[in-house]
């Protein structure tokens, strides 16, 4: 099973959107998620420095500037998502990322304290 150690540069650009109010709040995350072309294209007009900006993961032994050192993606190349985030908690829970799980959680705290989601007394 491949390993990820959390991407910083991702984690404050997530951090810098939140506080931007660059997010979706509402969205089927399958649906918004970059497909394989809108990753090509999104490479074609982009450094691999801010392709990576978008995922939260890096996968350890993998080459930099290849797709494959990139994992966890939160956003679709414009904004945050809600349901990106909670995905990445979700993967990172299921395959034992801890702290690419912890990393991803801390943000989707941060986006509902960010919107008004607070826990009810």
């Amino acid at each position: 099973m491949a390993k990820y150690a959390v991407n910083p540069s991702a984690v404050e650009h997530a951090r810098r959107l939140i506080e931007g109010r660059q997010y979706v709040l509402d969205s089927d995350w399958g649906d918004v998620q970059p497909s394989a072309d809108a990753q090509n294209e999104y490479l074609e007009g982009h450094s691999w420095e801010q392709y990576a900006d978008w995922h939260l993961g890096l996968t350890e032994g993998a080459n930099d500037e290849t797709k494959a050192r990139y994992a966890f993606v939160c956003g679709d190349f414009r904004r945050i998502h809600r349901t990106g985030l909670i995905a990445c908690v979700y993967r990172a829970s299921e395959w034992r990322h801890k702290d690419v799980e912890l990393v991803a959680h801390e943000l989707l705290q941060l986006l509902d304290a960010k919107t008004g989601l607070t826990p009810s007394s």
